[in-house]
């Protein structure tokens, strides 16, 4: 039978407010979008009769959320946007209904890679923010997902790190949603290891897909990401449109684009690109079109077909607008390996600028990449010291712990990698600095912290 909760509310009987959260609460467990989006009009509807304006905005926010889940981008963003705007000017009394909506904006925003409106209404909602702490451990983990793609790296750190301990000792969904975007940070960083020891046990969770596959593909198993994102897209777009799951299908295209430009697989990644295109025109934001021009601008640079510099000329454009600093700087690479034989000048500024943002960013793997164009190019790189001395940021956050006198397990603990990594980490840090036993590293970090 019902929860309890929902069976003593619906006592109340159909004419009176609480009728708007039990439709809230049934919509839950409603699998027919259209269904489901009667409830919430309904919903609305109870909100504004008796003018219980947390019954009305979270319903709102709820049909944004519907909307785009089913393919109706612009609508649901509009009525998100709306439901912000209301909490801005105060009019939301119930903390729950509060949390939620900053759930939802994070969700959704993180969904379609909006990191410009979600930095919109983070600055404009700061101060609810800060005097109601109503970010949840949950929402957290989409709010971390958010700051990745911004390029915010420690700050998603932070909150992705802070969502997974939250759920450590129960919740394993929700614990997950935040361990699988924290893996997807690791392998943008370029620390594999880390993210191996993050993805096990969720090798068959559908969320995981994505995150699964980049990790294959970075560590060099093409065949294996090949195989989760071939299996991840199949079946006909149409079916997919008609779900509305293209927001969720487009990074798997992308990524499998790479995957069999990895393998040499050309006539693959351009059906692949094509499908992309195909998704991404019938999208109104910037993000997917960019990623289905940088999808063929490398299709082009591949096979020695079309105008690749245009295509990723027009992803530079989108991803500029979009603020996303991890692509756009992937983009200034392709940029470089498409302009190397005919302007190597034009390849030299691409590179050096894709490898100042990796750099900025601490992606090593894809830093690497651009070192190595430039010094084909016969193009000198800077290569000077991060951190303490020659240290990663990695190296010296470890040794900024041992200074403050944590163990092994305790510094595993405290940046969620295992003990083993640990021990590799403090033996780099011993290494590069000449230092004999963890003791003259605690008196080496002190004396830094000091002299700062």
């Amino acid at each position: 039978g019902p929860v309890p909760e929902l069976r003593i509310l619906a006592e109340v009987g159909e004419d009176a407010p609480e009728h708007g959260w039990v439709l809230i609460i049934k919509s839950y467990t409603e699998p027919d979008a259209a269904a489901r989006e009667a409830m919430f009009r309904e919903a609305i509807t109870i909100g504004r009769r008796f003018a219980d304006p947390n019954i009305e905005i979270e319903s709102l926010a709820s049909l944004a959320g519907l909307y785009l889940m089913t393919g109706r981008d612009n609508e649901g963003l509009a009525l998100l946007d709306e439901s912000m705007a209301a909490l801005c000017a105060g009019e939301l009394t119930e903390i729950a209904s509060v949390d939620n909506l900053f759930c939802g904006m994070f969700w959704a925003c993180e969904l379609v890679n909006d990191v410009v409106r979600a930095d919109q209404w983070m600055r404009a909602t700061a101060e609810v923010m800060a005097s109601r702490n109503v970010v949840g451990a949950f929402c957290r983990a989409h709010y971390g997902g958010i700051l990745t793609a911004a390029g915010r790296w420690q700050e998603a750190e932070v909150q992705l790190i802070d969502a997974a301990r939250h759920f450590d000792r129960g919740m394993p969904e929700r614990r997950a949603a935040a361990i699988i975007r924290l893996a997807d940070l690791r392998v943008r960083q370029g620390r594999l290891e880390e993210a191996g020891q993050l993805l096990k046990g969720l090798e068959q969770h559908p969320d995981a897909v994505r995150t699964l596959a980049a990790f294959h593909l970075a560590r060099g198993d093409a065949a294996l990401a090949r195989d989760l994102l071939e299996r991840a897209t199949a079946g006909a777009d149409e079916e997919v449109a008609a779900i509305g799951a293209s927001n969720m299908l487009g990074p798997l295209l992308a990524l499998l684009v790479d995957v069999y430009l990895e393998q040499g697989c050309v006539p693959e990644a351009e059906q692949a690109a094509q499908r992309l295109d195909r998704i991404a025109q019938a999208q109104h934001g910037t993000y997917l079109p960019a990623a289905a021009a940088l999808a063929q601008g490398r299709v082009c640079v591949a096979s020695g077909r079309g105008d690749a510099r245009a295509c990723l000329s027009a992803a530079l454009d989108g991803f500029a607008k979009s603020q996303l600093p991890m692509e756009l700087a992937r983009t200034r690479l392709e940029m470089a390996y498409a302009s190397a034989e005919r302007s190597p000048d034009v390849a030299i500024a691409e590179a050096k600028s894709a490898l100042e943002d990796f750099e900025r960013l601490d992606a090593a793997r894809y830093a690497d990449a651009a070192g190595a164009l430039l010094r084909s190019l016969g193009a000198p790189i800077r290569t000077g010291p991060k951190g303490f001395g020659a240290l990663t940021r990695r190296e010296a956050e470890v040794l900024e712990l041992i200074g403050a006198g944590l163990s092994n397990s305790e510094i595993g603990d405290r940046l969620y990698i295992t003990r083993k990594t640990v021990e590799h980490h403090v033996g780099n840090v011993l290494s590069k600095l000449g230092l004999r036993n963890r003791a003259e590293a605690a008196g080496y970090a002190l004396r830094q912290q000091t002299s700062q």
